[in-house]
């Protein structure tokens, strides 16, 4: 017996409907909504904050600065990072070839929201874990 995981839906595969002439993410045909998804992986944000604060970056200095990331997750987020034009790859013509990523202007400006998601997150951790025991001990 074969399973088959659903078709991964793409944005490519997203046509702007009709009632999506304007940006919004609440309508499931609107191309926005994938753009948000994409943003919405912690790999994604990571990276983000990663390339934000040290500059261009090579693949291996990303993979050590990303504790837990694997070679294939950094590679497949860099690529959606890159097809929705918040990151730029730029390979040198180098033996051994050498590959940089860096952000692009709409990718600095989406930094400043993540590193401001990172700080809340990194501030109010002990309350999160505080409220996730209660929660735990009340659910058992």
């Amino acid at each position: 017996m074969s399973t088959r995981s659903a078709p991964v839906r793409r944005q490519e595969d997203v046509a702007p409907s009709a009632d999506c002439r304007r940006a919004d993410v609440f309508k499931q045909d609107c191309p926005s909504r994938l753009v948000l998804e994409t943003l919405a992986e912690k790999w994604a944000l990571l990276l983000l904050h990663t390339l934000a604060a040290g500059g261009p970056r090579r693949t291996s200095d990303l993979r050590r600065a990303i504790g837990g990331i694997s070679e294939k997750m950094l590679i497949q987020t860099l690529r959606k990072l890159e097809r929705n034009g918040f990151v730029v790859r730029h390979s040198f013509a180098e033996v051994p070839p050498r590959v940089e990523y860096r952000l692009t202007d709409m990718g600095h400006s989406l930094s400043q929201a993540v590193r401001m998601l990172d700080g809340w997150v990194e501030a109010n951790i002990m309350s999160v874990l505080d409220a996730q025991k209660a929660f735990d001990m009340r659910e058992g």
